[in-house]
């Protein structure tokens, strides 16, 4: 049976719970796989809302699913949320186990989060709509992203997908320091608003609560070993806006409906830009007059543009760049001289930045943060190799993306047997 991967940019449960609504009104047996404990009561509420026949589905967590396949009845369907997952060796048992069903997934970010494709289970990649009309029909709010300086720029390499390399980017903004004082520009940018923080690990995300307490803001933290007594209570405070700030550990990236939520920081840094798209849009869910501000204080976006930044995906996934040899090095705040990392001051003007520890990661506080616009990053990802293209057409297109000339296109329709 064929299967189908759809990816959606926004209104996935609407669509997923029409779909399902559909197949069970034919008394089609429909198997909805969910990852996560935390998101099962959610989906079963959209689906009943949207009048789907529950006695022809069955919700099961994967880790479940997979202990019983024998005593799990065979689904004429199976649906797959967040499939960006699917490669995973529980996901594939369950697919291989019900080998003639159907499957549809469902994802924003059609990359698993290591940067490979998602080929080796879909045959058909359904792209809906961009993030930039979702945006400007009123899906999406629209944003403004604050990040730092894309600092030296001299330093920067452009890679064979002619953008900049991961390695020279970490050459120009050190990937162990978080710029900016994060409560200064938080009171700055998006005083009073609801944010959730991102950090790298429990000691930087309690750490970031801290900060925020200090300073009169009401903060919570939580992460995966959080009692779900307590994790719950902390959910429901922040939906009742009882709490202002929620600093986390890659927790509230998919499967929460925060709707509220106006502002994500960022204080990790991270190379997966599945990853960046869950986090970065998660306080754009739509609401009159609403903005979202991200306040992008490690660079994410000059690693992987912006949120709406137009992307050719491909079931192939996409190639990773090897990178440079990674050279830590500072931009003076003062004078602007860039240094290497280990040295206290700017050796030009003696500037001395003030530097917190959070543990692995350092914080300079003395950093200020600007808006991002699409002018500033001129990112164009186009995830197909030549190989992946048919015809001469889609080679010029390629070629187009990457910014290369229309002779490199014929080179490699040659190569392949196209000219």
């Amino acid at each position: 049976m064929r299967r189908c991967s759809l990816w959606v940019g926004a209104g996935k449960s609407v669509i997923i719970a029409e779909i399902i609504r559909m197949a069970t009104s034919k008394k089609n047996h429909v198997l909805f796989l969910i990852h996560r404990k935390e998101i099962l009561d959610q989906i079963e509420k959209t689906l009943i809302s949207n009048n789907v026949d529950m006695d022809f589905v069955e919700l099961g967590m994967v880790q479940t699913i997979v202990k019983r396949l024998e005593r799990t009845k065979k689904p004429k369907m199976i649906v797959i949320d967040e499939s960006h997952h699917i490669l995973s060796k529980s996901y594939r048992k369950i697919i291989d186990f019900f080998s003639g069903s159907l499957i549809v997934s469902f994802t924003a970010t059609p990359v698993r989060l290591n940067g490979s494709g998602l080929g080796d289970v879909n045959d058909i990649l359904i792209e809906e709509v961009s993030a930039e009309w979702l945006i400007e029909n009123g899906f999406l709010s629209p944003y403004k992203y604050y990040a730092p300086k894309l600092i030296d720029t001299d330093l920067l390499k452009i890679s064979s997908l002619q953008e900049f390399s991961s390695g020279s980017i970490d050459k120009a903004m050190d990937s162990k320091m978080i710029y900016g004082d994060v409560v200064k520009h938080y009171k700055k940018l998006a005083d009073g608003e609801q944010a959730i923080v991102y950090c790298h690990n429990v000691a930087a995300s309690n750490f970031a609560k801290e900060e925020f307490k200090n300073h009169g803001i009401i903060a919570e933290h939580i992460d995966a070993k959080t009692r779900k007594n307590e994790r719950n209570e902390i959910i429901t405070k922040f939906r009742n806006r009882e709490i202002q700030v929620l600093t986390n550990v890659d927790l509230i990236g998919e499967g929460f409906d925060v709707p509220d939520c106006s502002t994500v920081i960022m204080l990790r840094p991270t190379q997966s830009l599945s990853l960046f798209i869950q986090q970065s849009m998660r306080g754009m869910r739509f609401k009159p007059g609403k903005t979202s501000i991200i306040i992008d204080h490690v660079g994410n976006a000059h690693r992987h543009g912006l949120p709406d930044t137009e992307r050719q995906w491909s079931l192939n996934g996409g190639k990773k760049s090897s990178g440079a040899a990674e050279i830590k090095i500072k931009s003076c705040m003062n004078c602007f001289a860039v240094y290497p990392s280990l040295q206290a001051e700017c050796p030009e003007c003696g500037h001395k930045p003030e530097v917190k520890q959070i543990k692995d990661y350092e914080v300079d506080k003395s950093a200020e943060l600007q808006e991002i616009t699409k002018d500033d990053i001129d990112i164009k990802l186009d995830f197909r190799e030549p190989s992946d293209c048919k015809n001469m057409g889609e080679l010029y297109e390629l070629a187009k993306n990457r910014r290369y000339k229309r002779g490199w296109a014929w080179h490699q329709g040659k190569l392949l047997g196209l000219v």
